[in-house]
């Protein structure tokens, strides 16, 4: 394993990266320094798609509204075992399903972590805004069948098939009101 001032270099280097500042909402940012430090703290290498979900679903309502109640205690749960046990399996590794793809990893992210957050930040612009929000990094993650968080989601019981649908009308819903179809 390699040193632990390693790890933190890496997983704070990636908190720089140009990029991130100019196309993250303030929510997001946070969201993705937390991730940071969930990494860091976890000792992992680098900073995957898991720590992304933890962190979202700790951090933004709206990505818990996609779930519900009960769904979110599950999930969390899950993913405090990762950190404390069955993510032991992926300490060391590079999560890199090859469904996404990189143009440029920011360093001390895992390729498919990287690729999602390039894929929220074009979900925000084709959407017409300047900067990615939860929502939009949440229906990256899951873009992905290969990920980490996907397995994660599947291990608790979410349906991920029906996430992208859930996801475009938590997003209607907070862009035009309840109710409406865009």
């Amino acid at each position: 394993m390699p040193p632990r001032h390693s790890q933190q270099q890496a997983a704070e280097g990636a908190a720089h990266h140009p990029d991130l500042d100019t196309r993250l909402t303030a929510e997001l940012t946070a969201v993705v320094a937390g991730a940071r430090r969930r990494a860091v703290r976890d000792g992992d290498r680098q900073i995957d798609t898991a720590h992304l979900l933890h962190t979202l679903l700790e951090s933004d309502s709206e990505v818990r509204a996609v779930f519900g109640g009960p769904q979110v205690a599950r999930l969390l749960g899950y993913l405090v075992q990762r950190a404390i046990g069955y993510g032991l399996r992926w300490q060391g590794t590079v999560e890199d399903s090859g469904a996404v793809p990189v143009p440029s990893e920011p360093e001390g992210w895992s390729p498919t972590a990287a690729g999602a957050l390039d894929a929220a930040y074009e979900r925000a612009v084709r959407r017409g805004d300047a900067c990615a929000c939860g929502l939009d990094l949440l229906a990256a993650i899951v873009a992905d069948p290969e990920s980490r968080a996907v397995e994660v989601l599947g291990r608790a019981g979410v349906d991920t098939g029906a996430l992208p649908e859930r996801i475009e009308a938590r997003d209607a819903a907070e862009r035009y009101g309840p109710g409406s179809s865009g």
